[in-house]
């Protein structure tokens, strides 16, 4: 089997110049064009070591450049297949995206069949690592950081939403998406992936993307992707920042309850702080209650019942009161024969491992 490093130097060529021309074509001024061999190099020929992720679109590489700037390298599945113009023209559309609360896209590679990704490196890696991680977990977590990535990830997916035209609908948003600076500031990452979500249609009905514990109940039905979607994530990473645990079933027992299920069981017995971290020591009562019940507004199992983003901030961070008599029960999915197909129909990309059966409303006692 051969392999594409060792190509003659014609071939090698012949890319570097279709690259050349195509990226003209495309005028990708604001983004770095990076060769394989460089990335190559960055990552120590992409080392074992250096992979820091993995994620549905690919693999995340530390990579060094020549001129000791630190990145993170992401090589895009093969399964993609997406041509070298079709490539280049997703990258030249989200060439000018900048928020604090979004990583920032350096450069890429396009060389033959690579395809790959440069963004800034990001030194606390994900908010899976720092809060759910069994080795990994970060002690300094207190409640002011977990605020403040709330915070800063609603506007962050309020500035995709809201203010970039055409909008983005992210469609993953989860704990391992979200990746913290050395202060704690939330970025989301793998945005630059979604689908650009037009003003002109109303959903998108696609192929389903995302994760299992994340995904609204309209989008496993019907695979309707809205805006609202991504609210719902947003709702249910909310709780894993506060009470610490994953949304998936696989790593927790609360008598096989999903975390937003328990949560609203929580609620309705008035016992919503046990939901609360036991990491977290001292925490102002109040606001993480309000922090739980604008969850559970986010995650209403009808889509139009969720407020904007834009709404979330500015119920997390002013002082609004929250009319929770138009708070009704959430929606979630459970598929009963998850333990069953896990295994068969787990994927490299690690999105849906089996298709949910059913969709449930809780019901309050």
């Amino acid at each position: 089997m051969s392999c594409s490093c060792f190509r003659s130097s014609f071939v090698q060529k012949k890319e570097t110049s279709t690259h050349r021309e195509l990226e003209g074509s495309y005028s990708l001024d604001n983004v770095r064009s990076f060769s394989y061999k460089e990335l190559r190099i960055a990552t120590y020929n992409f080392d074992r070591s250096t992979k820091i992720g993995r994620g549905g679109f690919g693999v995340v590489y530390k990579g060094i450049l020549k001129d000791g700037t630190r990145v993170a390298v992401k090589t895009l599945s093969a399964e993609s297949k997406q041509g070298v113009r079709e490539f280049l023209a997703e990258i030249n559309s989200i060439a000018n995206v900048r928020h604090p609360n979004l990583v920032e896209l350096i450069g890429c590679c396009v060389e033959g069949t690579h395809r790959i990704l440069v963004y800034e490196f990001v030194e606390n890696n994900s908010l899976d690592h720092a809060l759910l991680g069994k080795k990994t977990k970060i002690p300094e977590l207190d409640w002011e950081r977990r605020s403040k990535i709330c915070i800063g990830t609603a506007n962050g997916l309020a500035y995709l939403h809201e203010e970039l035209k055409p909008h983005i609908v992210h469609r993953d948003i989860k704990a391992s998406n979200i990746l913290l600076d050395k202060d704690f500031t939330p970025k989301i990452g793998d945005f630059g992936l979604a689908k650009l979500f037009p003003d002109s249609i109303t959903h998108i009905s696609t192929k389903l993307a995302g994760t299992t514990g994340y995904l609204a109940p309209e989008y496993v039905l019907g695979g309707q992707l809205t805006l609202k979607a991504d609210v719902y994530s947003f709702g249910v990473l909310v709780l894993e920042t506060i009470s610490g645990r994953s949304s998936s079933l696989s790593s927790w027992d609360i008598s096989q309850k999903v975390l937003l299920e328990w949560a609203w069981e929580l609620y309705e017995e008035g016992r919503l702080l046990e939901l609360v971290d036991s990491d977290l020591k001292t925490y102002p009562k109040d606001d993480v209650i309000k922090y739980i019940k604008v969850a559970f507004f986010c995650t209403q199992a009808t889509a139009n019942r969720r407020p904007a983003m834009s709404q979330v901030v500015d119920m997390l961070s002013r002082n609004v009161k929250l009319n929770e008599k138009e708070l009704t029960p959430p929606g979630f999915f459970q598929d009963s024969n998850e333990s069953k197909k896990a295994s068969s129909d787990a994927s490299t990309s690690r999105q849906i491992t089996s298709f949910p059966t059913t969709i449930t409303q809780v019901t309050p006692r």
